[in-house]
C-alpha cells in the first residue's frame, strides 16, 4: 500500500474533486466530514449506521504509515493483530475473540473481505494493501450478512475504483534496516465508458533479528505485488468491475528466541549447542535452520451492479489461490535437533455472492435478500525430521549413550531384528491432508421505518457447511514407534527369571521352567506386567521422547472424515434518532462458525472412538498378557502402538451478543459509546503440546465490554481522535483444556482487559506549502501468554509482559505541484513487549517467544498527478 501523505492523493474524478472541495471547506471551518460506510451492505453515513463499526479512511492510513493489516490495530482500539513464527501465521482479534493461528485447518472467527471477496486464511490477507478508500472493522457477530466465519467480527477493505480522469502517483521510501519501498499507480479512461487502473508495489527491508552464528538477519520484508482494475459502465444503470491481482512474499521470518531456560539448557550446551538465553530484546539468536516463508496470492473477481428500478442487484464472483511454504527452527538453538519443521499448503477458493436490495431511502420498508456460495480445496503437507544432533541430545537427556544402546539390544533380543538407530538423523514424521469445503447461505434483512426517527431491523440467514477431509502420515521415528510397555515387560520378566535361577537368553531353559512351574510363571507374568504398565517401568523416562509415533489416518472404517453443519442466525435491532445529532440503538445478534479440522500430526481419534492401551505379549509363550481395551477403532483392527486419543476437529461454535450503542455527531465533535455482552459457545481454540497444537472447544467464553471512541476538531487544522476498550473476558466453562486441567473462570490468553488509542493531526501552511504533523499512541494491556496456569506461572516469574505502549509519528510537506516529502517513525520510543510465548519443543522447562518490532523510521518522497 502506498505510504501517501496527508491530502497528497490528487482527486481523480470530477465528483471526487467536488467532494474534496466540500471536505476542504468543512476542514477549514473545523467541521467533521460525513463518513460513508457499507457495514449493513448498503451505503449509509457512519452516524446513522446502527452497528458497532470503526472506520479508518485513506487519509488516516496514509498519514499513520499503515502498511498492512498488521499495523491497523494502532488506529482501532478493539482490534488486535498477532503474528506467530511465520509470516502467514497471523491472527486477528476483535473484542478479544479470534483464532486461526498455528493451525491451517482452524478457520478464523474474524472474516477478512477485500472488495467484497472473502479471504479464507490470514496468509491471503497480509500483503501490502492496495490503493485504499477505507477499512471498516465491524465488531461482534456478523454472520447474518457476511456469512461464513464472521462469528467474532469482520474486517472489510474497500479500494478505490478506476477513474474517468487521468491521474496517478509514484512514491519511494527509504528507512532504517535498509528499507526500500516503491509504489506506483495510474488510472484513467480507456473509452467514454471504460476506465482502468494499474498499480504495483515493492517492499524490501533487512531484518531486525541477527543470527550470531551465520550472520543472517530475520524478520525482514521482501514482498511485491501488482493489481489491475477495470471499470465498465455501459449505461447509467449498469456497471462491471473486474479486478486481478498477484503478490508474492519471499522472506526470512520470523525470529523466536529463548525466554526461559529450563534444565534442558544444560543438555543443549553439553553437546556443543549455543543459545541466546533469556535476552529476547537483544534481537539475537543462534539458529541452524533459517525461518523461511514463501507465499503467493493471486485472484480475479468480477462485480456487476444493476439498477432494476425497483431494486439494485449486485453479483460478486471471485476465484483466488494461495500457496504457502514455511520452515522454522523449532528448538531456537544452533544444534540440528530438527533438520526441518516445515509446512506447504495450496488453497483454491471460489466464491459467489448475489444480493438484491431495495432502492431509495425513507420508505416504510427497506430490504435486502441474498445468497452466498463458497467452494474451497485445501492441500497441506507437514514435515518434522530429526537432525544430526537429535540422538546426542537424547543421550544427554537420559544421562548416558548406554541407555539407548541397551534398549536397542533389548529390542533385538526380543524381536530377533535390530531396529534402526533410535533417534537417528533423517527419521521423523511426514503428513499430507486434503480438505474439500463447500458452503452456502441465504440471507435477508428488513428495515421497518416505524417513524422518521424509529427503525426496527430484522435479519435472518441460514448456512450449510460441509467438509470432506483426509489425513495420512508416515512416521519413521524409530524410538517413537517402540512399545515401552512391551519392552518394560520383557526387561522385568528377565530380571524375575534370573531371580529364579533361569537364564532368559536360553529359550530351552525358560520353556522347561514354564512347563514345570506354570502357576509360578503366571505370577511372574503378572508381576512383570504390573511393572511395565506402572510407575516403575525402567523406560518411563523415554515416553516424553516419543513425539512422533505411528499415525492413524482417516477416513478409515470408524472415522469418515466428514462434517456437515448448519445454522440459522438472527439479528434484531431497534434504532432511534433522538435528535439530528444523537442516535441510540439496541441489538441482539447471533453468529456461527463451522467445524474446523486439525490437519496436522496432532490429530488423534476422539475418546469415544478409541481407548488407549499398548498390547503386551509374552515372547516365550507367544500369548498376549494384556490387550488393548475394546473400542470402535480397536475392534476394527486399527489400533497402533502408542496411539492416544485426542481430537480430530473442533466442533462448530455459536456466538451471540447483546449490544447497546450511542452515536453522537456535532459540527466539531463526534463520539460513540457501545456496551455489549458477547458469548461464544464451543469456542474453537488450539492447545500447545510438546510438538504441535491440538484443537479443542472451550464450552463457553464470554466478554462484557465497553467501547468508546471520539473525533474532535477543536479548531481548524487540528484533529484529535481516540478510543478505549474495557473488557472482562473469561472462560465461563473450559473443563477439558487438556491433561486433566480445568481453566474455567480464567482470563483467556491473549485478551487484554484494556486497550486505548489517542492521536492528533495538525495541518497548516508554510508559504505555498501544505504541511502536517501527526502522532498517535496505542496501549494494549497485559494478558496471559498461555492458558495452562503452571506454564503461565513460569513466564510470570520471569517478568515478561504483553503490554504495549506504541507511539508513532510523522510530518510532511507538499508543494502545489503535487510533490510531497514526509518523515515518519513507528514505535518511536522503542517500547519492548512480547508478541507470544510458548513451551519450547522437546526442551522441558524452557519457553520461547518473540519480541515486538523495534523502532523503525524513514522518509517518503511522492509525486502525484
Amino acid at each position: 500500500m502506498s505510504a501517501l501523505l496527508v491530502g497528497f492523493a490528487a482527486p481523480l474524478h470530477a465528483q471526487e474533486r467536488a467532494d474534496a472541495a466540500v471536505k476542504e471547506e468543512e476542514a477549514q471551518a473545523g467541521q467533521i466530514p460525513v463518513i460513508i460506510v457499507t457495514a449493513t451492505k448498503r451505503e449509509q453515513t457512519l452516524q446513522e449506521t446502527p452497528v458497532a463499526v470503526s472506520v479508518v479512511g485513506a487519509e488516516d492510513i496514509e498519514r499513520a504509515e499503515i502498511q498492512d493489516l498488521n499495523d491497523l490495530q494502532t488506529l482501532v482500539p478493539s482490534l488486535a493483530v498477532r503474528q506467530g513464527q511465520t509470516s502467514g501465521n497471523t491472527t486477528f482479534f476483535i473484542r478479544g475473540f479470534g483464532n486461526g493461528q498455528n493451525a491451517i485447518g482452524l478457520e478464523p472467527s474474524v472474516g477478512v473481505f477485500i472488495d467484497g471477496v472473502y479471504r479464507s486464511r490470514s496468509a491471503a490477507a497480509i500483503s501490502d494493501l492496495p490503493n485504499l478508500e477505507r477499512v471498516e472493522v465491524l465488531r461482534g457477530p456478523q454472520s447474518t450478512l457476511f456469512g461464513k466465519n464472521a462469528s467474532a467480527g469482520v474486517i472489510s477493505v474497500t479500494t478505490r475504483k478506476p477513474q474517468f480522469e487521468l491521474g496517478g502517483a509514484v512514491e519511494a521510501s527509504i528507512g532504517n534496516y535498509d528499507l526500500r519501498r516503491f509504489d506506483a499507480f495510474v488510472t484513467g479512461p480507456l473509452t467514454e465508458k471504460l476506465a482502468a487502473s494499474l498499480s504495483g508495489n515493492y517492499n524490501r527491508r533487512d531484518g531486525f533479528f541477527e543470527d550470531l552464528g551465520t550472520g543472517a538477519d530475520y524478520n525482514q520484508r521482501d514482498r511485491w505485488g501488482v493489481r489491475g482494475d477495470i471499470l465498465w459502465k455501459p449505461s447509467g444503470d449498469i456497471s462491471f468491475r473486474l479486478i486481478a491481482d498477484y503478490d508474492k512474499i519471499d522472506e526470512l521470518c520470523c525470529g523466536a528466541t529463548n525466554l526461559v531456560e529450563g534444565a534442558t539448557g544444560a543438555n543443549i550446551r553439553a553437546i556443543g549447542g549455543r543459545v541466546v538465553s533469556e535476552d529476547p530484546f537483544s534481537y539475537t539468536v543462534f539458529y541452524d535452520v533459517a525461518p523461511a516463508n514463501k507465499i503467493e496470492n493471486a485472484g480475479v473477481s468480477l462485480q456487476g451492479d444493476f439498477n432494476l428500478g425497483f431494486a439494485a442487484l449486485t453479483s460478486i464472483t471471485a476465484f483466488r489461490s494461495n500457496t504457502n511454504e514455511s520452515n522454522f527452527d523449532a528448538d531456537v538453538t544452533d544444534l540440528s535437533l530438527f533438520g526441518a519443521v516445515s509446512q506447504q499448503s495450496e488453497i483454491e477458493t471460489f466464491t459467489q455472492e448475489i444480493r438484491l436490495q431495495s432502492v431509495g431511502k425513507g420508505n416504510l420498508i427497506e430490504w435486502t435478500l441474498g445468497g452466498y456460495y463458497f467452494d474451497e480445496r485445501l492441500n497441506v503437507g507437514n514435515q518434522i525430521i530429526n537432525g544430526a544432533d537429535y540422538r546426542p541430545y537424547l543421550d544427554s537427556l537420559v544421562g548416558s549413550p548406554q541407555v539407548l544402546l541397551n534398549l536397542t539390544n533389548l529390542i533385538t533380543q526380543s524381536t530377533g531384528t535390530a531396529p534402526p538407530m533410535l533417534g537417528g538423523a533423517g527419521q521423523g514424521l511426514t503428513d499430507n491432508s486434503r480438505q474439500d469445503n463447500t458452503a452456502w447461505s441465504i440471507f435477508g434483512t428488513v428495515d421497518l421505518n416505524i417513524t422518521d426517527r424509529l427503525t426496527a431491523t430484522f435479519g435472518i440467514s441460514h448456512t450449510e457447511d460441509e467438509k470432506t477431509v483426509s489425513l495420512n502420515a508416515v512416521s519413521t521415528e524409530a524410538l517413537s514407534n517402540q512399545n515401552l510397555d512391551q519392552l518394560g515387560y520383557a526387561a522385568s520378566l528377565s530380571q524375575l527369571l534370573v531371580g529364579r535361577g533361569v537364564n532368559p537368553t536360553n529359550p530351552a531353559q525358560v520353556g522347561a521352567f514354564i512347563q514345570t512351574n506354570p502357576q509360578i510363571y503366571a505370577q511372574l507374568q503378572q508381576q512383570a506386567l504390573a511393572v511395565a504398565r506402572g510407575p516403575n517401568n525402567p523406560f518411563n523416562a523415554l515416553r516424553a521422547l516419543q513425539p512422533f509415533p505411528a499415525f492413524l489416518g482417516y477416513p478409515n472404517a470408524v472415522e469418515d472424515g466428514r462434517s456437515n453443519d448448519n445454522s440459522t442466525d438472527f439479528t434484531a435491532r431497534l434504532a432511534y434518532e433522538v435528535t439530528d445529532n444523537l442516535n441510540v440503538y439496541a441489538s441482539y445478534a447471533t453468529g456461527f462458525k463451522a467445524t474446523s479440522w486439525n490437519l496436522s500430526r496432532q490429530s488423534r481419534p476422539f475418546p469415544t472412538d478409541y481407548t488407549a492401551g499398548n498390547p503386551v505379549f509374552d515372547r516365550f509363550t507367544q500369548r498376549p498378557v494384556y490387550s488393548t481395551p475394546p473400542s470402535p477403532i480397536t475392534n476394527a483392527g486399527l489400533n497402533l502402538v502408542n496411539l492416544l486419543p485426542g481430537t480430530r476437529f473442533a466442533g462448530p461454535e455459536d456466538s451471540e451478543v447483546y449490544e447497546f450503542g450511542l452515536k453522537a455527531s456535532f459540527s466539531r465533535l463526534s463520539f460513540n459509546v457501545t456496551v455489549f455482552d458477547q458469548t461464544i459457545k464451543n469456542f474453537q481454540t488450539n492447545v500447545f503440546t510438546d510438538n504441535g497444537f491440538v484443537l479443542a472447544n472451550a464450552a463457553e467464553q464470554s466478554t462484557f465490554g465497553v467501547e468508546f471512541d471520539f473525533l474532535w476538531k477543536p479548531y481548524a487544522g487540528l484533529t484529535l481522535t481516540g478510543g478505549a476498550t474495557f473488557l472482562d473476558p473469561v472462560y465461563d466453562s473450559f473443563p477439558n483444556f487438556g491433561n486433566g486441567i480445568d481453566v474455567s473462570g480464567q482470563q483467556p490468553q491473549g485478551i487484554a482487559k484494556t486497550q486505548f488509542s489517542l492521536g492528533g493531526n495538525y495541518g497548516f501552511t508554510i508559504g505555498r506549502l501544505d504541511a502536517f504533523v501527526r502522532a498517535d499512541w496505542q496501549h494494549i494491556g497485559d494478558s496471559p501468554f498461555v492458558d495452562n496456569p503452571a506454564e503461565q506461572a513460569v513466564i510470570d516469574a520471569a517478568g515478561y509482559t504483553r503490554a504495549q505502549n506504541l507511539v508513532n509519528a510523522s510530518l510532511g510537506v507538499r508543494t502545489p505541484g503535487g510533490i510531497g516529502v514526509s518523515l515518519w517513525a513507528r514505535n518511536l520510543f522503542n517500547d519492548q513487549y512480547l508478541v507470544f510465548a510458548s513451551p519450547t519443543v522437546l526442551q522441558a522447562g524452557s519457553f520461547s517467544g518473540a519480541p515486538g518490532q523495534p523502532r523503525t523510521f524513514g522518509a517518503t518522497l511522492r509525486k502525484s498527478f
